[in-house]
């Protein structure tokens, strides 16, 4: 069980930040000059060099996106040129990509970051290339959003990659696109000129995701506890039915893949963030505020208490919950990960999204009032980042281009590599894993210095939200 460090502040952890970000540098000066676009997107380490993975290409928006977050953090300007230089170029077939469920991913990590600069007066403002990243982001949140399948009794989700059966976990942070392409008034026009509200299947997916990925310990199956998450949900496409749990990167459907977890957490916190700006009307259509918010913060809730409780010591969690091998080690919960052992890898990514999600919630729940609850939740997220920020988690070697070491990819298809002596992977890193440790340091150090709170909608107006 993760042990809550109570006396963390933001502050305490900005010499920890300030070295991650001087590491930072050299690690995405390093990717830019070694990477080949003929080869795809890099998705993760082997031996310290990053290499791409044919699936789908969901992890381009955070190889920029990291310098873009790298400039935003140290105010270097190479690095706002890198990364704007690469997204006007490199990332128009991602805002049009209809074959994935990750817009959220690509694109707020791009041309998302640039507008919330821009708006934010980090960056000069000029009409025209602010006008360039509105429409990329409308696009891609209307693109996103035509990824749909109805449920049986009304509502449904955006389907992932596997077709119009399946609901992932992941999905639910890339909302994020639908939620800033309605924040800029935007639509999705459907057949016979029908409009599409984004809002409307934002709320549709996130309320599919805390009904059937998330568990409550209601008795919904013998294997309901409260806050275990499901990678995948199927769904019957001939009438929308609900079937089964399924998972495609976790053990099985029945335990937890752990950064399908941190998904859900992160995902959640940032909703409930994103919709306390919106006006109470908006949401009306919808079931009101206290039916949207109720169903977002039950979900965060039992999935952040489910990773507090599930988590070793340290607050970095094993790959899944279920793993076949963590019956050998004993009591690892009682004692920090072990990344070196024998039998179960650990996820270093899903720690980094998750801290994030144990932050933003906390925070949350304190400008709602619910202070003591409030500050369970932000002081777990610090210990995890805290963590992070340490041996041998951050790379230090200046030849590995991975920032955050043991992270996993998928597990179950053994894509990840296992160094020579060892039995199961260790010491590499991930695109996303390496992106999500740089978000939460930016979050943590704005909070430490008095900055402006660091949101994927981020500069734009009140009044341009409740427009939207």
């Amino acid at each position: 069980m993760l042990q809550i460090a109570r006396d963390i502040r933001p502050a305490d952890l900005l010499p920890g930040i300030e070295r991650m970000w001087e590491l930072s540098a050299k690690k995405v000066l390093d990717i830019e000059e070694s990477w080949r676009p003929e080869d795809g997107a890099p998705v993760f380490t082997v031996r310290g060099r990053y290499t791409a993975r044919g699936w789908t290409e969901w992890t381009q928006g955070f190889q920029f996106g990291s310098a873009i977050l790298q400039f935003d953090a140290t105010g270097e300007e190479r690095f706002l040129q890198l990364g704007r230089e690469n997204t006007v170029h490199r990332m128009a077939g991602h805002v049009t990509h209809k074959g994935v469920h990750d817009h959220g991913f690509n694109n707020i990590s791009t041309y998302g970051n640039l507008l919330r600069l821009m708006q934010e007066g980090r960056i000069p403002s000029d009409s025209w290339e602010r006008e360039f990243y509105i429409l990329a982001l409308k696009c891609s949140g209307a693109v996103q959003a035509s990824r749909w399948a109805s449920i049986a009794g009304g509502g449904g989700f955006i389907y992932s990659f596997n077709g119009p059966h399946s609901l992932f976990a992941d999905t639910i942070r890339s909302l994020r696109s639908l939620a800033v392409a309605h924040a800029l008034g935007h639509e999705l026009m459907g057949e016979k000129d029908r409009r599409i509200s984004l809002l409307g299947r934002l709320l549709d997916h996130a309320r599919a995701t805390a009904r059937y990925t998330v568990y409550y310990g209601t008795g919904r199956d013998a294997y309901d506890v409260r806050g275990r998450v499901a990678h995948e949900s199927i769904f019957n496409t001939n009438d929308g039915s609900y079937r089964c749990p399924n998972s495609q990167q976790g053990y099985s459907p029945f335990t937890t893949w752990t950064r399908g977890l941190a998904w859900v957490m992160c995902g959640c916190a940032e909703q409930l963030e994103f919709l306390s700006e919106m006006p109470d009307s908006a949401l009306e259509p919808y079931g009101g505020r206290a039916e949207v918010e109720g169903f977002l913060l039950d979900a965060a809730l039992a999935t952040c208490d489910f990773y507090i409780v599930n988590t070793p010591s340290d607050g970095i969690p094993y790959w899944d919950t279920g793993a076949p091998g963590l019956r050998h080690m004993g009591d690892y919960l009682s004692h920090p990960a072990e990344p070196f052992n024998e039998y179960e890898p650990v996820d270093s990514s899903a720690a980094a999204i998750a801290s994030q999600g144990l932050v933003r919630l906390g925070r949350w729940l304190e400008r709602r009032g619910r202070k003591d609850e409030g500050e369970r939740y932000l002081q777990a997220g610090l210990t995890v980042l805290k963590r992070l920020l340490e041996e041998p988690y951050l790379s230090v070697e200046p030849d590995h281009q991975g920032l955050l070491l043991h992270s996993v990819y998928h597990r179950p298809n053994g894509w990840d590599h296992v160094p020579e002596g060892k039995k199961v992977p260790c010491g590499e890193s991930s695109m996303w894993g390496d992106y999500h440790l740089r978000e939460a340091a930016l979050l943590v150090q704005r909070m430490a210095s008095g900055g402006p709170d660091l949101v994927f909608y981020g500069g734009l107006s009140k009044e341009l939200l409740a427009d939207g």
